[in-house]
């Protein structure tokens, strides 16, 4: 098999290099910007149809020595292929090791020759010998990277081959994974539950095993006791336009309601919006509760100071960029305080799963204690948000799902949430992938898969 590397000024150029080399029909395995051009990996495609004919016999391998796919971790073929990639290193007789090809900056040639007599050779300077080392790790280096490469474009084909093997054998696997995908579920946590399915279950009950797993992996408040009742400093986080200030309105009605107005206290940092603290100032008054504007640390810790005799205090933050170097500074403020605040961040379901999973690292600061879901009616799927909680492991308070205060919050239900997520997956009122699709879609998760398979825990 001969595997070559083409380099280019551009990507037309490297291009022209792969077609008077290898043919029309090469097979391109990677087209990489590099510094200087375009870096373009590709081999014949003969080559390439040994691969797929070796790895259908290591798969029908595998298949022989297991009882079901359900049991067992399908990447099993991919660690035969990383053998055989590494024996490269201690076996230089391998027909696998590829050539490289660098039209104008060629790569070195290394040639073995008898030593001279130690008087008769002359010494190299220390700096030259440090340079010639320093250049020989630098291209070795270059060389292990661009097998990894290799690698990983062998990883990712071989598990669409895969795959499609599973299809014909697995349908009931295929259907589930049809349906969290269509639910929002990302393609990683939607691999590793169809990976984890016991064998011989119809749809019905490989459904109700998804539900066990995904409540089993929720954690959310069972009633209102744990926070209104019990009482606290609630901070509700989130970037601009999540509804953090109708949640902070919704929730200060529903303790109204229940304990009255003398032992609930209401902040607002929002000094940045014209007119932004007015909003929770017209809900305060409507409420009969005093709302005290902070603008830094030092007011904040005013207010808390003169709300110290409140049993709960609720605090609307300013809502801001996740990437917004002011996250930072925001979650410095509410964890410099000498009463701890609880941090629940809001997150819209509207937004796509790695949109949320961003807004998580930038607010998780010095740890988050909990979540609450807004817009919950505005979404079409919400696997993507109840995915990103999951992964995040929060705990979830509540869920908004309308601007009216307070009927349009409730507390976290995680049981309705699952059921209405999968039920989304089945109407097929989302977007439906073709089964000739998923093998493409499962082909670059592995290295995730592998991650949440710590994280998971599987009744």
């Amino acid at each position: 098999m001969n595997i070559k590397q083409f380099f280019g000024i551009n990507s037309r150029e490297a291009l022209k290099q792969v077609r008077l080399e290898l043919g029309e029909d090469a097979i391109i395995l990677s087209n990489r910007t590099v510094e200087g051009g375009n870096k373009i990996t590709a081999l014949k495609e003969e080559d390439l149809d040994a691969i797929v004919d070796n790895a259908a016999m290591v798969e029908a391998s595998y298949r022989s020595h297991t009882e079901g796919f359900g049991n067992d971790n399908p990447s099993a073929i991919i660690s035969v292929i990383n053998k055989k990639i590494e024996g490269f290193h201690s076996n230089q007789a391998q027909p696998f090791a590829p050539t490289m090809t660098y039209p104008e900056t060629p790569a070195p040639q290394i040639h073995v020759t008898q030593p001279a007599p130690i008087s008769s050779q002359p010494a190299m300077p220390d700096s030259l010998m440090q340079a010639s080392m320093l250049d020989a790790s630098m291209k070795m280096t270059e060389i292990l990277h661009e097998m990894r490469s290799m690698r990983d474009v062998f990883e990712s084909q071989l598990t669409t081959i895969a795959w499609g093997n599973v299809q014909q054998q697995y349908p009931t696997k295929t259907q589930l994974l049809n349906i969290l995908l269509s639910a929002g579920f990302s393609a990683a946590l939607a691999r590793m539950l169809s990976e984890k399915l016991p064998a011989n279950l119809d749809e019905p009950k490989a459904l109700a095993w998804v539900k066990s797993i995904l409540s089993k992996n929720l954690d959310s408040i069972s009633n209102e006791s744990g926070m209104l009742d019990q009482g606290g400093i609630f901070a509700l986080i989130g970037p601009t336009g999540v509804g953090k200030t109708t949640t902070t309105a919704k929730l200060a009605a529903r303790y109204v309601m229940k304990h009255g107005t003398e032992s609930l206290g209401l902040i607002t940092t929002d000094a940045y919006r014209i007119g932004g603290h007015e909003q929770l100032r017209i809900y305060g008054k409507i409420l009969g509760v005093m709302v005290h504007a902070v603008k830094d640390e030092a007011d904040l810790k005013i207010a808390l100071n003169e709300l110290k005799g409140k049993r709960t205090i609720l605090i609307d933050t300013v809502g801001v960029s996740q990437r917004d170097t002011m996250v930072t500074e925001q979650i410095a403020m509410l964890s410099n305080t000498s009463a701890p605040i609880k941090k629940l961040l809001c997150l819209n379901a509207t937004s796509t799963g790695e949109t949320l999973t961003d807004v998580i690292r930038a607010y998780k600061g010095k740890g988050l204690d909990g979540a609450i879901i807004t817009k919950l009616d505005e979404a079409v799927t919400i696997g993507g948000v109840l995915d990103v909680i999951v992964r995040g492991k929060l705990k979830l308070y509540y869920l908004a799902n309308g601007q009216r205060v307070p009927e349009d919050i409730h507390p976290a239900n995680k049981t309705y949430l699952i059921q209405k997520a999968l039920k989304i997956g089945v109407d097929g009122r989302s977007l439906q992938f073709k089964n000739e699709e998923l093998p493409f879609i499962m082909g670059n998760t592995k290295q995730t898969v592998n991650n949440l398979s710590t994280e998971i825990s599987r009744g």
